[in-house]
Order: structure tokens, then sequence, then C-alpha cells
């Protein structure tokens, strides 16, 4: 199984850093039950409606990367890349909730009140994004949205050998297989070429921002996946301090 979609020494060096987080987002119990069909429809649901607010705030991100970039073909790819997170995730939440099953929960979470709210992880995920990529270096930018390109690109490869031949009625093959495709790939590994660029030619401090931008977003790529799994909400109930 190859996942290595490292551009150079660069983000070669940086893929080694966060192996300890993408080995705990690997080890999570709602990815596991992903593979083998066993997850709960209401978690999965649950997922596809923080997935799809999250996505818009993530195409808004790229398209301030658009507006920044000083390269005309990067400019292309950022804005060419926005738009295809917004009509890929409508056409898979499209078709994933075509089946009766995801459909029914779907309707039931939207009537419950919470189907078109964030959590509070996908808040600041998608907060964190957009501030980053309108506010600080072009850079730093890159470095904050990478991660949704290559740990979904690496994780679509460890799903897809965990499932092994999945059956047509494997109720979330629609999803394992977006994530496992040759343009998805390919265009993975534009955005790994563009920040190797970037932390070649960043001076040492930027460089280093960079690589905490880089690391904080897979952070938020972990907590994403178990906060749907966890039904997150709102709902603070009682702080208790650790003694």
């Amino acid at each position: 199984m190859t996942t290595d979609f490292s551009a150079g020494p660069q983000t070669t060096q940086l893929w080694d850093r966060v192996r300890p987080i993408v080995e705990q987002i690997e080890n999570l119990p709602f990815l596991g039950q992903l593979a083998a069909g066993s997850l709960d429809v209401n978690a999965f649901t649950n997922y596809i409606v923080q997935d799809g607010i999250y996505l818009n705030g993530y195409a808004k991100a790229m398209s301030f990367l658009a507006a920044g970039a000083n390269d005309r073909n990067e400019a292309r790819f950022w804005a060419s890349s926005a738009a295809e997170a917004i009509s890929v995730e409508e056409e898979m939440h499209g078709e994933l909730l075509a089946d009766p099953r995801l459909a029914a929960a779907h309707d039931e979470l939207v009537s419950s009140g919470a189907g078109f709210k964030a959590s509070p992880t996908t808040l600041g995920y998608v907060s964190f994004l957009v501030a980053t990529a309108a506010s600080r270096s072009y850079g730093e930018g890159v470095a904050g949205v990478l991660p949704c390109f290559w740990v979904y690109a690496h994780m679509g490869k460890v799903l897809v050998e965990r499932a092994g031949q999945m059956s047509a009625d494997h109720p979330y093959r629609t999803w394992v297989q977006t994530y496992d495709s040759p343009e998805f790939d390919e265009s993975t590994r534009q955005a790994v070429q563009l920040l190797e660029q970037e932390l070649t030619n960043a001076p040492a401090e930027v460089a280093a921002q960079m690589r905490a931008t880089f690391e904080q977003a897979c952070v938020y790529e972990l907590h994403f996946w178990a906060s749907a799994h966890a039904m997150q909400d709102w709902d603070a109930g009682v702080f208790v301090p650790k003694s």
C-alpha cells in the first residue's frame, strides 16, 4: 500500500513529524467500524452533516489562497479545488443519502435541530483554516489546508485495504472510494508540492510556523472524526477541573 505523497525533504520530514497523530487517526473506532461497514448509521450521518458544513468553510479558505497566490497556476489550482470541494461533497452526499437507512437518519438529525449547526470541533477547525488563510502568510495558509488533502488520501487507502473487496451493499462504499481515487491522489500531490516549495523558500521562522500550522490542522483532523462519532454538540455539561 503506497501512501507516501511527500514531494521532497521538507514534506517528508513534516509527514514523519505528524506520524503519531496519523496513527491515532488510523486507530479511531470510527474508521475501523467504517471499514467494516458496522459503524452506527446515526454517527456516520452526523459525520456527513458536519463534513458538509466543514467543506463550505474549507472552500472559503482555499478561495483566500487563490486570491493570495502570486503564481497564476497556483491560483487556478486553489480556485478549482475550492469549487471541486463543494461539487464532490454535494454529489457524494447525494449518493449516500439515496440509501434509505442514511436518509432516515439524516431526516431525524435535521428534525432534531442539530442538522445544520456546526459542532464545537467543526466550528473551531473551520475558523482556524479561514483565519489562517485570510490573515497569515500564504505559506501558512497552504500548510493549514493541506492535511485535509493528505490525511484523507492516506486514510482512503488504509480503509480500502482494511475493507478488502467491499460488497455492493457495503453502506459506506461510496465514501471510501471517493477518497481512494487517482484524481484525488493527483490533487494531493499538487498540494503537497506547493507546500514543499513554500517550506524550501521560506525564512526559518516562517517555515517553523508553517510546520506548526500543519500539525495543528492534523490534530483537528483527528478530533473531527472523533467528535462526529461522539455526536458532539453544544451541551457544555459540568466542567470538573483535574485535581
